[in-house]
């Protein structure tokens, strides 16, 4: 017996051709302005602290296409029960890392990179397990990119230097996830 479905087939296109339109302006048409002021702030963040424009821009890019490839599995009914439980754990895990993040910037001295990159770490994991049966490995490499570079804990301690030259990026980065929070969009 032949395993072809259109429907898979159309999924498996969509998400192909979305992860190549992971450009600024197509990025635009599916992630809202918060959104993307916080992507922008993240590449600034990533271009500073690696000194390296072209691995900032793959680490956002990753990101984006991570996201937009579990949108398409989302809107295409694509998660077990199981699994949907475990994308409602994600999504709590997210939530109370954007909680962390604006009180460790807004407490002064409260601030500990290894809660910061425990919470990171703890949110790739619950994630890989998420798409492990729906992404590539390739996909699994982009989620892994993504948040080992969020997490490390030399990043995170820049970030949150009062003093340091990326404190205005994580004021406007807390900004935007304070927005996101009262919007109840994270």
């Amino acid at each position: 017996m032949e395993n072809f479905s259109s429907k898979d087939m159309a999924m498996k296109a969509q998400k192909k051709i979305l992860s190549h339109m992971a450009s600024k302006s197509m990025v635009q048409m599916f992630i809202d302005d918060t959104s993307s002021e916080i992507l922008d702030e993240l590449y600034r963040v990533s271009k500073e602290h690696t000194g390296n424009r072209s691995k900032a821009q793959k680490v956002v890019k990753d990101l984006i296409k991570i996201a937009v490839k579990i949108g398409v599995l989302f809107r295409h009914n694509q998660f077990s029960a199981e699994e949907m439980g475990l994308a409602q754990h994600f999504k709590k895990k997210l939530h109370m890392g954007a909680m962390t993040a604006i009180s460790f910037h807004e407490v002064e001295f409260s601030f500990d990179k290894a809660v910061m990159s425990n919470i990171l770490t703890e949110a790739r994991d619950m994630l890989l397990k998420l798409v492990e049966k729906h992404l590539t490995p390739k996909s699994h490499g982009r989620i892994q990119n993504v948040f080992n570079h969020y997490a490390d804990q030399d990043l995170l301690e820049h970030l949150y230097n009062p003093e340091g030259s990326l404190w205005p990026n994580l004021t406007k980065i807390c900004a935007g996830l304070n927005k996101l929070v009262e919007d109840g969009k994270l």
